[in-house]
């Protein structure tokens, strides 16, 4: 199953399309594609008063004459877009179900093209404000950072109090509810992927008995998310480490011809020692657009997206081993993007959630502790997405009443079909293992395979069993693992 998420330009502009009093009134923008905007409330608790809206697409089923039901997907984040993922990967959503479901996607509360999470009064000052930012490095930059995260949730507070006290997963899932109903559906089918996961869990549990089938490809730990901050972000590094020491392995197996690192010999010596040259001071990066320099921090920025995405690792280990010769430039070019004001932009939209969903326990002002002790979880990304998702939390200046904390043991007329890839940088397979002992009625998938979410790395054997549990509610017998179709660095 290959996702291939993009934007397109609907003939929508928000508030041109709303809730219809008996479903939703949908306008073609695309082959086979229909959008809406939908109105629902900004607290459930007083479903008559301030509404919000949310973008929501619909591709229809290519075989509507054999045609089951609706099939809701999310992707993660949180805050990556739904929208965009019905749009931009509709087709290959549609074949998942043989062509019998409409694939239904919506942004989530706060974000992309629903009603937005906004900390700034214009664009010009989000990129005064972040412009120039880098992970920190030293206790100067850190006690910096600090206040800046500090300074970001008062101005998030400031311009969209009322709305973060309500973008929480479980404010979600009650929209994703009231979606259900607008469709005329008695339950719900549902494709959640990382993130959306949470989201799957979340609604499972608070309306079981509105479920027919529910797909959670690259599981989130319930529990975790939920606890706060600091459980939340202690699980989701836990597994970089290990999944970066099987990309060394599978590199110096493949041997030179099939990867650049293994040309000098040992491939973690080099690494390691690469590493250290970097915590000492900065390379060059000359060829970069524009030219400049590869810190340790953007270093540790460039393996985030390729250690999920096993068919870039050869392409990774070219990436490196020009580093290990003195030049940064393509290791830079992939931070950079991260590290810009767009790309602090959707950080603090998805940290937002994830303050919703669970608050940090520690104030900013403990940083020190706190941050050492992500790094000593993962080296490679403990600080990293310490400074990204917890310090913003740690200052946040709200809580969402409507949050959800469990239980998550809520069992369900049909099985739930878990999917946990062995070696998954941010999920790990554990997380998996866990979500299934505590759901009342579910199979665990294994896929043994790399890289985050089962089809970074396809395997033949899941889109079987995802199709059959899907079309035909068959859950794969327990203790089923999947192969991927082929080894990392494998020659083509």
């Amino acid at each position: 199953m290959l996702l291939l998420v993009v934007g397109i330009g609907a003939a929508l502009a928000p508030g041109g399309t709303a809730a219809a009093s008996r479903g939703i009134d949908w306008s073609h923008c695309g082959p086979r594609l229909q959008c809406a905007y939908v109105r629902v409330p900004l607290d459930w608790s007083r479903p008559h008063g301030r509404q919000i809206e949310l973008k929501v697409a619909r591709h229809l089923a290519s075989r509507p004459g054999r045609r089951i039901g609706t099939l809701f997907a999310s992707p993660g984040g949180p805050g990556e877009s739904g929208f965009d993922l019905v749009a931009g990967a509709g087709a290959e959503l549609d074949a998942i179900g043989q062509g019998r479901f409409d694939i239904v996607g919506f942004d989530p509360r706060g974000t992309n093209g629903s009603t937005r999470i906004r900390c700034f009064r214009s664009h010009q000052g989000l990129v005064r404000f972040w412009r120039g930012t880098e992970i920190p490095e030293t206790t100067a930059e850190s006690e910096a950072f600090s206040r800046k995260a500090a300074e970001l949730a008062r101005r998030c507070g400031k311009v969209s109090g009322a709305l973060l006290r309500h973008v929480s997963t479980a404010d979600s899932a009650r929209d994703l509810d009231y979606l259900r109903r607008l469709l005329g559906l008695r339950r719900i089918s549902f494709l959640g992927l990382s993130y959306g996961t949470y989201l799957g869990e979340t609604y499972a549990n608070l309306f079981p008995d509105r479920v027919r089938a529910v797909i959670l490809d690259g599981v989130v730990d319930p529990v975790a998310w939920a606890k706060g901050a600091e459980a939340r972000l202690a699980a989701g590094v836990a597994p970089s480490d290990e999944v970066f020491a099987r990309f060394e392995s599978l590199c110096q197996a493949a041997g030179p011809s099939r990867c650049a690192l293994a040309v000098r010999g040992s491939v973690k010596a080099g690494i390691d020692q690469l590493m250290a040259r970097l915590r000492r001071g900065p390379i060059p990066a000359p060829t970069a657009d524009p030219p400049g320099k590869l810190t340790y921090a953007d270093f540790l920025l460039s393996l985030f997206e390729p250690l999920r995405s096993p068919e870039e690792w050869p392409l990774l280990a070219e990436q490196l081993a020009a580093a290990e010769g003195g030049d940064g430039s393509a290791l830079e070019e992939r931070a950079r993007p991260m590290r810009s004001p767009q790309g602090w932009s959707a950080v603090t939209t998805s940290a937002a959630i994830q303050c919703a969903d669970g608050p940090a326990h520690r104030s900013a002002a403990e940083w020190p502790r706190v941050i050492q002790r992500f790094e000593s979880i993962s080296a490679l990304q403990g600080a990293v997405q310490g400074w990204w998702q917890w310090a913003p939390c740690a200052a946040w200046p709200v809580r969402d009443p409507g949050r959800y904390a469990g239980p998550w043991d809520a069992k369900t007329r049909n099985p739930i079909l878990l999917i946990g890839t062995r070696h998954d940088p941010n999920t790990s397979l554990a997380n998996a293992r866990r979500a299934a002992r505590l759901l009342g009625n579910a199979v665990l998938l294994t896929h043994d395979g790399y890289g985050h979410l089962s089809f970074k790395d396809p395997s033949a054997c899941v889109e079987r069993a995802e199709t059959a549990y899907l079309v035909h509610l068959a859950v794969p017998r327990r203790g089923t693992v999947c192969p991927a179709d082929r080894e990392p660095f494998a020659a083509r």
